[in-house]
């Protein structure tokens, strides 16, 4: 007799051993708790960049939103309650963007890729909530008085370096006004093809992760100057991914915006704050 599915439970492949566990479902059917798990680092630089390139790379339904800004962070977790007391490394490269749709007009920043240094975070992520996410090798991150550095590579072909330089405390949050970009949430687009027909998509559709985060607080907080840079790949060096650094290399930098390094703790499993398809 073949097993059947529990619709109360959540399942990926392989299907074949019972649910499966992970961020959004442990063992014993507890929530995590999401206020003492995830010890993070990030370390992130901005740029101006050009409208005309960025818009290239919005799928269907999305359009730039304010300056075109791109936003290169790095991530370190430690302490993960799912992966019982592990942590991962993430690489991610956003825009700003807005979604306007039939029903849902939201905007914030536009993932366009995030690399993970550990496959369950990327199958989970990338089935469960529509993360682009792929893989790459990101060692821990290097921090000395005022400066942090980062670097990022797939299979011993380094693709990218990323610092900030002269860190300064930040002791009170910086102030706003009507130009500041106050995002609805993390916009994504899930995209998987359909077996045996390549070029139709079994899931074309976006998604957002809402901004709101009552778990994450911030332990301290730093700005400083940014600098970064792509090294451009051949096929040979990355068959998988070399498009996806050329292309983030050829984009113009007009000026850099702004560096920063970031402690928190505390963050959520994105099933509890309405991780939602956009229509």
């Amino acid at each position: 007799m073949s097993y059947s599915f529990d619709p109360k439970r959540m399942y990926r492949m392989p299907t074949h051993f019972g649910p499966a566990y992970g961020p959004r479902q442990s063992p014993d059917g507890v929530k995590f708790n999401g206020k003492i798990s995830h010890k993070t680092t990030t370390v992130s630089v901005s740029f101006l960049s050009n409208a005309a390139q960025l818009r290239k790379l919005l799928p269907p339904g999305f359009n730039l939103y304010g300056d075109p800004i791109v936003t290169i962070f790095a991530s370190y977790m430690k302490e993960i309650q799912w992966l019982a007391g592990r942590g991962y490394n993430v690489l991610g490269v956003t825009l700003n963007a807005e979604f306007s749709g039939k029903k849902d007009k939201v905007h914030g920043p536009f993932l366009t890729v995030l690399w993970e240094n550990l496959a369950d975070p990327i199958i989970t992520g990338r089935e469960e909530l529509g993360f682009s996410k792929i893989y790459c090798e990101l060692p821990e991150i290097r921090i000395s008085s005022d400066f942090a550095a980062i670097s990022a590579s797939w299979l011993g072909f380094n693709f990218l370096n990323l610092e900030v330089s002269s860190l300064k405390s930040i002791t009170t949050p910086f102030p706003t006004g009507p130009g500041d970009f106050e995002p609805d949430g993390l916009l994504h687009y899930k995209y998987i093809p359909r077996t045996g027909q390549w070029g139709t998509p079994d899931v074309a559709y976006p998604v957002i992760s809402p901004a709101y985060n009552p778990n994450r607080k911030i332990l301290e907080e730093f700005t400083g100057n940014g600098h970064f840079k792509w090294n451009v790949a051949r096929w040979e060096d990355m068959p998988t991914q070399y498009t996806i650094i050329n292309t983030l290399a050829d984009l113009e930098i007009k000026q850099y915006t702004s560096g920063s390094l970031k402690r928190t703790i505390g963050d959520h499993d994105l099933s509890q704050i309405n991780q939602k398809i956009l229509e």
